[in-house]
């Protein structure tokens, strides 16, 4: 894995916590009391957008604190060592420029 792909790997997993906290079959506890809220489309499309950007400001969040570009917790702005299994630095400076790309561009 580099560090693309590990970043990469966090907009996958917030486009699946996405699309199942809005699904008709939800499986998280998340997604079972949106759905018993019995939203409308226009209100659905409101959800949809304040988990989007929830969703992309906490992962987007981490990823620039990993890298020491931001902090977290709001105390602690420090450089973190991140390697895979097989020892590939994943915030070898590039988690930030990739976390623009995939949480900024793309949204």
């Amino acid at each position: 894995m580099d560090t693309e792909e590990f970043v990469k790997a966090f907009h996958t997993e917030k486009e699946s916590q996405l699309k199942d906290y809005l699904s008709d079959n939800p499986d998280s506890a998340v997604g079972l009391l949106i759905k018993s809220l019995n939203l409308d489309k226009s209100q659905t499309a409101i959800m949809q957008n304040i988990i989007n950007g929830t969703l992309t400001d906490t992962y987007y969040g981490i990823l620039l604190g990993l890298e020491e570009s931001g902090s977290i917790g709001g105390l602690v702005q420090q450089r973190y060592d991140v390697k895979d299994s097989k020892g590939n630095q994943l915030n070898d400076g590039d988690i930030g420029g990739f976390a623009y790309e995939y949480f900024q561009e793309s949204e």
